[in-house]
């Protein structure tokens, strides 16, 4: 009985194992491929060498191109002031008047004298060609004509002063003396500041500058013909201002408190929106960079022993490579070797790359001068 049921088991147990199958129904074999992971989804980008502006930011300062200080030009009392303060004026126009009393007194007694030595001189020189006086007398006779004549032409000067205009056109400040005051000469009296055309003052850093020369010198770099740079402004509000000035301006030294270079950009401000004061961001248009190949910074990882990007060949296979790179422009940094126009590098997923190990580039972008392909449909939908 015994060895019935063990028998009995034993065929039991065979009928189970042969009947039984792979685990979820699976023969086997059927699941190898399971254990292998897909190649990382990946975003990469094609290089592409192209000439590429480089332009220069700089936080600045606006000031009018001249600003002028009214002064007194003779002593005397305030008797009326003639403009409002704060108004626009033109050179020329009246802006104080000053006591004129004295100074007319004196211009009347210099032409008295001066007629006077007019009519002397008149009856001397006669004479003297007769030779009825000394050369002495016709020698004094026309030193009085001449220096009296002189005494007038100062006289009416000094009248003249009494009338303060304005020395150049701009916009007024507030009076410094007020009616009634006696002022001397030299005596400040108002200023203008002349806000057409306007300067923008900024400074370069002389490193920056220095950078840009030696990549002109290594031929990466093309600087504007005749270093003439295009300037734009944004205002403080955040407007882009309409017209376009350009850099005048670039000194020969170097602040030696500041480490900087002084620089100045000139702008039409005929309709008075640039006020002097105001700070504004310039932007230093014309350095070129010919045939440039730029890499997005995403793209490149940095360690101790330099850059390194993943570069995906056409097999879409990853192989990190060593790069050496050049100053920052914009997002990007310009290449100096280790890589070509065509190569296409991972800019998003590096971490899940591995050198060697193939990719899959479904977030493939294009080239910085095309447009992404949902873009573009979206685009044509419009």
């Amino acid at each position: 009985m015994r060895h019935f049921l063990s028998t009995v088991a034993l065929l039991a147990m065979a009928f189970c194992l042969a009947g039984c199958e792979l685990p979820f129904g699976k023969k086997d074999g059927q699941g190898q491929g399971q254990g292998q992971m897909p190649p990382p989804l990946v975003s990469v980008v094609e290089l592409k060498a192209k000439d590429v502006g480089w332009p220069q930011e700089f936080q600045a300062t606006a000031a009018g191109s001249r600003a002028v200080d009214v002064r007194a030009r003779v002593h005397g009392i305030i008797q009326k002031r003639l403009y409002r303060e704060g108004d626009f004026i033109k050179a020329g126009d009246l802006m104080f008047q000053l006591e004129r009393d004295s100074y007319e007194a004196v211009y009347e007694q210099a032409v008295a004298a001066y007629k006077n030595a007019e009519r002397e001189w008149k009856r001397i020189k006669p004479l003297y060609a007769a030779n009825a006086v000394s050369q002495k007398d016709r020698d004094q006779a026309l030193s009085n004509y001449e220096s009296t004549g002189a005494a007038v032409r100062q006289a009416k000067i000094n009248l003249d002063y009494c009338q303060v205009v304005a020395p150049v056109s701009g916009f007024t400040s507030k009076e410094e003396a007020t009616e009634g005051n006696l002022v001397s000469a030299n005596s400040l009296l108002t200023s203008i500041n002349q806000t057409d055309p306007m300067y923008i003052e900024f400074s370069v850093a002389a490193t920056d500058r220095m950078q840009r020369q030696q990549l002109e010198r290594q031929g990466r770099l093309r600087f504007p013909e005749g270093q003439v740079y295009k300037a734009r402004l944004r205002l403080l509000d955040g407007r882009m201002y309409g017209g376009e000035g350009k850099v005048d301006f670039i000194d020969s030294q170097v602040q030696p408190s500041t480490g900087v270079i002084r620089c100045r950009a000139t702008f039409d401000n005929s309709k008075g929106e640039i006020m002097p004061g105001q700070y504004v961001r310039v932007y230093m248009e014309g350095d070129v960079l010919p045939q440039a190949l730029l890499v997005p910074q995403t793209a490149v990882s940095i360690t101790d022993d330099g850059f390194f990007v993943m570069l995906v060949d056409g097999a879409n296979v990853a192989k990190r490579t060593k790069v050496e790179l050049g100053p920052a422009i914009g997002n990007d940094y310009l290449v100096y070797s280790g890589l070509k126009s065509g190569d296409r590098v991972v800019t998003d997923g590096m971490l899940k790359c591995r050198d060697g190990a193939p990719v899959n580039p479904g977030g493939q972008q294009p080239g910085k001068d095309q447009q992404p392909a949902g873009k573009a449909s979206e685009a044509k939908g419009k």
